[in-house]
Order: structure tokens, then sequence, then C-alpha cells
């Protein structure tokens, strides 16, 4: 499918208004927005895939960044590590996680920035008083280091969900719905941004409307249809478009 074949889906599938709903009463938000963080926060994703490549192929795993983000993007740290084990015949290194996420704090506090434009759709969502949170695969220190160094802890406070809060994470529904549930909201009432096929496998089965987000530097041409294959409900290029479907407010000309 073309760009321009994904644009025209996104923007049919958005025309009938909000996918936040509202009440009729009192007009407060009755939906929970749940955003991914990696590569859709914050654009992580290209600095953890080389951390990740350099050091598997240290342990004689030849692998590029792009082969790590195509392959693992999404899943959590014990799910990757299994798959690598498979790959290798043997065990990874006991302190492989631990190696890799304190070259990878490093990054983000050197270099980490937040997505080209989340902190103005964040503040606009807030502003409408849209309840929100963040579900990510990462464990609980590198979110809340992400979202320090990227200045964009305020806008979640505590709520924020890992899957090492869970038994099985992505593309397992689990996360979502434990979010969901310290939230106070059922699944039909949430909607899930994610750059991932394992998070709109995860957002699809446990029955929340899934955008797909395209906005992160990580993200190849084709990698909306990956989404749309996936099950994604509807397509963002950027974060303004993500504002575009969460809000009642008119797209502006491309």
């Amino acid at each position: 499918m073309s760009a321009t074949g994904l644009t025209a889906k996104w923007f049919r599938r958005t025309s009938a208004g909000s996918l936040v709903s509202r009440t009729s009463e009192t007009g407060a938000a009755r939906t929970l927005v749940i955003f991914d963080c990696d590569g859709v926060l914050v654009d992580s994703e290209i600095l953890a895939c080389e951390v990740q490549a350099r050091a598997l192929t240290g342990y004689g795993l030849p692998i590029s960044g792009a082969e790590v983000a195509r392959r693992f993007l999404g899943l959590s740290a014990t799910d990757m590590r299994a798959l690598l084990e498979t790959d290798l015949g043997r065990p990874l290194a006991a302190d492989h996680e631990a190696r890799c996420g304190e070259e990878l704090f490093g990054l983000f506090r050197r270099e980490l920035k937040p997505v080209a434009g989340i902190g103005d759709v964040l503040l606009e969502i807030e502003r409408a008083g849209v309840p929100r949170c963040v579900a990510s695969s990462s464990s609980p220190e590198r979110i809340a280091l992400a979202l320090k160094v990227t200045g964009l802890s305020d806008f979640f406070g505590p709520h924020v969900f890992s899957s090492s809060m869970v038994t099985c994470g992505k593309p397992a529904p689990d996360l979502f719905l434990h979010a969901a549930r310290s939230m106070g909201f059922r699944p039909e009432s949430c909607v899930v941004v994610e750059d991932s096929v394992n998070g709109i496998k995860a957002a699809r089965g446990a029955g929340m409307l899934a955008v797909g987000f395209l906005g992160g530097s990580h993200c190849p041409a084709s990698h909306g249809e990956n989404l749309l294959a996936a099950g994604a409900d509807c397509l963002c290029r950027d974060a303004s478009e993500v504002g575009l479907a969460l809000l009642e407010r008119h797209p502006e000309k491309r």
C-alpha cells in the first residue's frame, strides 16, 4: 500500500469525529488513552536497538539495529531473551540486560528526545481533561528515566504501567488490561496509541481501539502496512495526527 493509500485510509477512519467520547451530562471524557512509551512518547527505539545489536554481535550473533527492531519491537526483555537464546543455542550472559541498560541509560541522559510534537498533544489532551496513562514493555526504571529526561513525567504522574507488572507481556493483552483496570476503565472505553506490531496485537486482544503510530524515527516507509495487518484501526503519521484522532479538531492541509 502506498503512503497516499495509508493517508486516505487514516482520514476516512477518523472523519466521523473524536476517538474520545464524553458524557452528555457533564462533557467529561469517558475514554482512557493508553500510550506506549518507546517510539510513541520518546524517540528511543533506534538508540535501544543499536545497543542491543552491538551486544548481540559481540556474543556471536551478528545482527543490525534494524533487524532488532523488526523482530523484537514491543516485546518485554524476558520474551526477547527467550527468543535470542533460541537463536544462539545457549543462554545469554546473565548480566546482558544490566549491561545493555547501563549503556542505554547513559545514552538516554545525553541524547534522548521526545517524539516530535508529542508534548503539545499531551498538553492539549491534559487541558481537555482526557484520562491517560503509559503502558510499556520497558522496565519501570527505564520508563521513569525516559519520561524524566524528556520532560513528559508530569503528564502522567503515577499512571505508568510496565510489563513487569503482569505475567505475559505484549502481544498478550495482559498489560493493557491491567492498565485499564487500574485506571478504572473497561477495555471497550480505551484507545491505545502504539508503534509496534506486538503492541497493536495486544490492544486488539484486549478489545481496545488501536491507533498505529508512524511518527518515530525508527519507522520505515512500509511500517504502516505492518500495523494495519496486525489490526490497527487507523494510522497516525505524526503527533499532530494523534491529536486529530483523539480530539475533535480539523486536520491541516498537507
